[in-house]
């Protein structure tokens, strides 16, 4: 079992809290395994196993009629005053399950701990049932240290080159070739598209969807508007409309294969409406559906770095100054972060390309150029270039 550290402490701050748990993320990122390590934790400090509650609901071994159904289920295990703590994994297969989570969060003594592989979770019922009532934990794939560490490597070159082309997901980890990677990542797109995506949207049509799909794994990192991608499917021979790419759209991303980022114009201080870009949850599920013909290593650090920022908590947006991009714009409590992201910037033109574009922003919030280039940190006129494998090892 991976040990997910960052995960578990932040588990831990939470305990006992009067606040449910909601960890959410891609299927198989290792929400359940986390579920696992917080119990062992909880089994060490004393709590007793009968005072555990922890049902996988997608299991045929709980089949609920409803949210009622799994509410007296729980609840008839609470035997007396102490402290409950109560693990639903894949919560939303429960019809109106937010009732269910409602009624158990009012008991004094549970401490509830819920997981879902859709972010509908968060946008429907629940949301409004336990507004200020929740709090979210995203869990994502492994990052580049957790990897490292798993195979007690330094981070180098070589070991980033094989992060980016057998995933990160954790199971894949034990898995011994490529082509046994993408068959595994090929399953959970499948499971996903027709659990989280075609079922609940009804979908009839799943051609459709896995051409956009497909187009999007294509277009990682690359500005687009839904007219645009709406246009360029239908020149391929597939006529779909822009409100179905829309909806589709919003679907991968709300299964957390993809992440959409908006984009942010610096000195007119406003968001803009068109010209997002969209990242991969886990960039190594696009050689499950367009092989390994081509593999733009630019837009894949790109993700990769991307990632990382939502990892250590930032919000993130694709920054505008004049005509100008700014690969990433992240922010948290403490302020804002520039990052340029370019796989290499030793030909004298790419790296003033780089400079021009953060020199334009006049503010003196930290600027960033991330690349794998080998070489000392030098400072630009308060423009740090870094190597990237060492940023990502840094936490």
């Amino acid at each position: 079992m991976i040990e997910r550290n960052d995960y578990l402490d932040e588990l831990k701050k939470w305990k006992d809290k009067d606040l449910i748990k909601v960890i959410t993320g891609i299927r198989r990122c290792g929400k359940s395994t986390l579920f696992e390590l917080y119990i062992n934790y909880l089994r060490k400090i004393g709590i007793p196993d009968d005072h555990i509650i922890s049902l996988n609901l997608e299991s045929p071994d709980y089949q609920f009629k409803d949210y009622k159904d799994l509410y007296d289920y729980v609840n008839e295990k609470i035997k007396d005053n102490d402290m409950y703590y109560v693990f639903l994994d894949e919560v939303q297969v429960v019809e109106q399950f937010e009732k269910a989570v409602d009624g158990l969060y009012i008991k004094k003594n549970v401490d509830e701990y819920i997981t879902g592989s859709n972010a509908y979770l968060l946008s429907g019922e629940l949301a409004t049932f336990l507004a200020g009532r929740y709090i979210e934990l995203k869990v994502f794939p492994l990052s580049f240290k957790e990897y490292a560490n798993y195979f007690q490597q330094d981070g180098d070159e070589r070991l980033h080159l094989k992060y980016v082309n057998n995933s990160s997901m954790p199971y894949a980890l034990k898995l011994d070739d490529q082509d046994e990677i993408d068959k595994y990542l090929d399953a959970i797109y499948n499971t996903i598209i027709v659990k989280d995506i075609v079922t609940r949207r009804k979908i009839s049509d799943t051609s459709v969807l896995k051409s956009l799909s497909e187009f999007m794994f294509s277009s990682i990192g690359n500005v687009l508007s839904v007219k645009k991608i709406a246009d360029t499917l239908t020149s391929n021979g597939r006529n779909i409309s822009v409100h179905t790419v829309e909806t589709y759209l919003d679907s991968l991303v709300e299964s957390f294969i993809f992440n959409k980022v908006s984009r942010y114009d610096i000195k007119g201080k406003q968001y803009l409406q068109t010209g997002e870009k969209y990242y991969a949850t886990d960039v190594t599920m696009r050689y499950a559906l367009l092989g390994r013909k081509y593999i733009d290593l630019g837009h894949i650090l790109e993700n990769v770095v991307y990632l990382e920022l939502l990892r250590r908590g930032y919000k993130v947006y694709i920054g505008k100054v004049g005509d100008k991009e700014i690969d990433f714009i992240a922010e948290n409590s403490v302020g804002i972060t520039y990052y340029q992201v370019a796989y290499t910037v030793r030909d004298k033109d790419t790296l003033e390309r780089e400079l021009s574009v953060l020199d334009n922003i006049n503010d003196h919030y930290p600027k960033f150029i991330l690349t794998m280039d080998v070489d000392p940190e030098i400072d630009f006129n308060g423009i740090r270039k870094i190597n990237v494998l060492d940023w990502l090892l840094e936490k």
